[in-house]
């Protein structure tokens, strides 16, 4: 009698085999073509749930096929184990978060060896250990000492009720999450940033190599770039010695200007209205405007808000005096963080034209008509005729547009310039589990970088976490006073941590040589496995976390250190799993939202039918909605393969081929059907894999169990010991194999025990991926679409390969195409090859 599909033995079984071999270990020196696969390396929060898994079974469907197909593959794992959540964790609960970090690590860990996922573990890092983190300070360094670290200051979020510097993540709209105090906008002098800007043009420009990633993500990172030319030019302010400095896409709107806006936290703000009766005023609208997200700010259906400060600026080609504004719209990241207001061209500024009851005047305008600023209705931005410009009226505009620049730029008015809404990268956090900045403060010899031969700066682990919620470091007095490295004096400790994105922007190199004390990495080694070959993570690091990662690569590369220069040639960005809402929305699945413990799944149905749901619900890049009874009918289908395969076990054939070759030629329909279908099904999951339609790979798969399981019924009964029942066994033997070849990278633990069953050395994970023989996969009959004048007629069922010429024939001989031709000429005939023709009659 069969044994039944004892999920949970055969995972554990597999899973023990696996480690104890160390299947999934992949040395250097290793002879195939390399495959270096790589999933984001997750913060480790804690028990992952199903709307966490899909990313890592994704990777782990190719890495397993790559493998069978005979590559070297790489697919490492680590935890990007610095940051907030475990700091926060620590103060709420009172326990390290060291500790609280290692617990997580252990457990995710343990979920991912469940899951039956190859990862190296012999690679494993750890952001938030030293023998990584010296390498986060080695990387500071090299910018440091190449000028592309320095200190400058930045506007942070502070809460007063905590006393401390809070990260966006750490805001609940515009108050503290901690204490629901109200938070300010606050400029903090000192702090670290890289100059990512130097290699803006570079990173703009090098988005042409990244042809294999999503559209989409390319549009992100290019708009986050922002390269933009224009015209840069200052104006006068009236009763100062201060200029308004503005850069302009838009010249020939130059004329157009009726007032100047100022960004909320533009230094300019407080200079201008201090000691008048605007400066609370607009202070307070400023305090108000900073708690709002830049990108709720900029987006066009934000409400313009923003006050007069009761000063003006004198525009430079008219002499006119114009009030200056500060705004909610314009934001200091871009641009200068001042505009001049062009409301009859620009459609922000028309708003608050409109809502302030400012001045709009026409420049531009089409050929041929007349517009009054005080009766227009919305903004012109199209091509048109220069008017109230000056010598520049009558001009078409963008030629207007190259006049006006020129004259600014020989009478010494303005230049014409190149902006990025790029800005530097800003790295210092004023948190405490990160990693420290190697930098120490001396009076005598000021900023001085802490030795190389002295990393790594540890980070204390008796640090002391108290309500006030001031940083730990700032307060440990061991840690800060330290001797300089250069005089040798008392010196003091830097006590901001670098953000996790630094320990994110080069983790793909050190997976290369994970062990080594001496070198964050082997250039030979990394230069052989880099750049990443396929990368796979959320959309939600379109930008950030990629930009960041292409940065340093290049600077690496400029240093010599690497001989590319992007870090990933492919990168996948899936969709989410889902769960529906009591009102009915259809949300990412959360703790919040019916997170699904993936240990619940597992322990109920298995790995395998985890892995293969996920995979099944639907095409991996687009969001899928969770479904209990989807994941039981993807229980019940490897249910059915376990039943079918041992069910059949004593029928089963190792030496099919060579039965199948001798007899090929005298195979039965019904033989020749089932091969044909397994011929078909593994070039379509091969090409669907390969696309990344492991969902219609899945489907593919289940057709051939169902065909399978209908030929199965030929095994029993009749003269077991006929030619046809030995060929029935062999074919059927044929395409067992096959299916259990295939399923093996979606539910790997069942194939293998199949594959044992079967008689086989485990693991297929070392086996050879199948090749289809298209000789056998061809279809015998193929149906032909018969159209007259483009409309379906009729179809005829003909056999492959038939001279079209004939099968039109036959088709106009038909009823049913004759009673659409009568009373018609044909004119012509199009036919395409086994599968249409087209009759053009009138």
């Amino acid at each position: 009698m069969p044994e039944p599909y004892d999920f949970s033995t055969i995972e554990r079984k597999w899973q023990t085999c696996w480690a104890d071999d160390a299947l999934f270990e992949t040395r250097n020196d290793d002879p195939g073509e390399k495959f270096y696969l790589l999933v984001m390396f997750p913060y480790p929060s804690g028990k992952l749930h199903m709307g966490h898994v899909r990313n890592y079974i994704i990777a782990d469907v190719i890495a397993r096929q790559k493998s069978m197909r005979g590559y070297s593959v790489l697919q490492p794992m680590g935890w990007d184990a610095f940051g907030l959540p475990a700091e926060n964790a620590a103060i709420q609960n009172q326990v390290h978060p060291a500790q609280w970090t290692e617990q997580c690590v252990e457990q995710m860990k343990e979920q991912f060896d469940a899951l039956g996922i190859t990862y190296d573990w012999s690679r494993e890092i750890n952001a938030s250990q030293p023998d990584y983190y010296k390498w986060t300070q080695w990387l500071f360094l090299q910018l440091y000492d190449n000028g592309l670290a320095y200190q400058g200051e930045a506007t942070v979020n502070w809460c007063p009720s905590c006393a401390t510097v809070l990260a966006n993540e750490e805001l609940d709209g515009t108050v503290c999450e901690r204490c629901g105090s109200e938070v300010e906008p606050r400029p903090v002098p000192g702090q670290w940033f890289f100059r990512i800007t130097e290699f803006a043009d570079d990173l703009l420009d090098d988005i042409r190599l990244l042809d294999r990633w999503p559209a989409s993500v390319r549009t992100q990172q290019e708009n986050w770039i922002g390269r933009s030319e224009g015209v840069s030019f200052s104006l006068d302010i009236e009763g100062s010695d201060q200029q308004m400095e503005v850069f302009t896409t838009r010249i020939d709107t130059v004329y157009g200007v009726t007032f100047m806006v100022l960004a909320p936290e533009h230094p300019l703000v407080a200079e201008l209205t201090k000691g008048t009766g605007y400066e609370e005023p607009v202070a307070e609208f400023v305090r108000e405007a900073m708690r709002e997200d830049d990108i709720d700010r900029a987006a066009v259906d934000t409400e313009k808000r923003g006050i007069f400060t009761g000063r003006y600026a004198i525009h430079p080609l008219s002499g006119e005096r114009l009030e200056i504004w500060v705004a909610n719209y314009v934001l200091m990241g871009y641009g200068t963080g001042a505009i001049m207001a062009v409301p009859a061209h620009d459609q922000r500024d028309f708003e608050f034209a409109r809502k302030y009851d400012l001045a709009v005047r026409v420049v531009i305008q089409p050929a041929g008509e007349d517009f009054d600023g005080d009766t227009m209705t919305e903004s012109f931005e199209a091509t048109g005729v220069q008017v109230n410009s000056q010598q520049f009226d009558g001009m078409i505009c963008t030629e207007a547009e190259e006049k006006i620049a020129d004259y600014m730029e020989a009478e010494g008015i303005g230049r014409r310039d190149i902006h990025y809404r790029l800005q530097d990268w800003l790295l210092s956090r004023q948190r405490y589990w990160g990693a420290p900045i190697p930098i120490v403060y001396c009076d005598k010899c000021g900023i001085v970088p802490v030795p190389y031969e002295d990393l790594p700066v540890l980070l204390p682990t008796d640090a002391e976490f108290k309500p006030t919620g001031e940083s730990p470091l700032a307060i440990n007095e061991e840690f800060v006073n330290t001797t300089c490295p250069e005089c040798g004096g008392p010196a003091k400790r830097e006590t901001d941590t670098m953000t996790t994105y630094v320990c994110s922007s080069w983790y793909y190199l050190r997976y290369i040589n994970p062990h080594d004390e001496q070198h964050p990495f082997v250039k030979a080694d990394v230069d052989q496995w880099l750049p990443v070959d396929h990368y796979i993570g959320g959309i939600e690091h379109a930008v950030r976390h990629l930009l960041y990662a292409r940065f340093i690569t290049k600077v690496l590369h400029k240093l010599g250190y690497v001989d590319f220069v992007e870090p990933f040639s492919e990168l996948f960005t899936q969709g989410m799993i889902c769960t529906r809402t009591e009102d009915g929305r259809l949300v990412k699945m959360s703790k919040r939202h019916g997170a699904v413990p993936a240990d619940e799944i597992i322990a109920k149905y298995g790995a395998d039918t985890a892995r293969t749901f996920v995979l099944f619900v639907g095409p991996p890049d687009q969001d899928a909605e969770w479904s209990d009874e989807g994941v039981a009918g993807i229980f019940r289908f490897l249910s059915r393969v376990w039943r079918l395969l041992t069910d059949n076990l004593d029928a089963f054939d190792a030496s099919w081929s060579q039965h199948i070759a001798d007899l090929a030629a005298d195979l039965t329909e019904a033989q020749r059907a089932i091969r044909r279908k397994t011929h078909q099904t593994i070039s379509k999951v091969t090409g669907d894999i390969e696309r990344m339609h492991f969902n219609t790979a899945v489907s593919a798969i289940m057709e051939l169990s169902n065909d399978l399981g209908a030929f199965a019924e030929r095994l029993t009964g009749g003269d077991a010991s006929s030619d046809e029942a030995g060929t029935d066994r062999a074919v059927f033997s044929e395409a067992a194999e096959h299916l259990v070849r295939l399923l093996s990278p979606f539910a790997p633990h069942i194939a293998d025990e199949l594959w044992e069953l079967m008689g086989h050395t485990p693991s297929l994970f070392n086996a050879p991926w199948p090749e289809p023989d298209m000789s056998v996969a061809a279809e015998e009959q193929v149906t032909v679409v018969i159209q007259v004048n483009g409309k379906v007629r009729h179809r005829l069922t003909v056999p492959a390969g038939s001279d079209m010429e004939q099968v039109a024939e036959m088709a106009q001989d038909s009823e049913q195409v004759q009673r659409h031709l009568a009373g018609k000429d044909v004119r012509k005939v199009i036919t395409v090859p086994d599968k249409l023709v087209n009759i053009v009659a009138n």
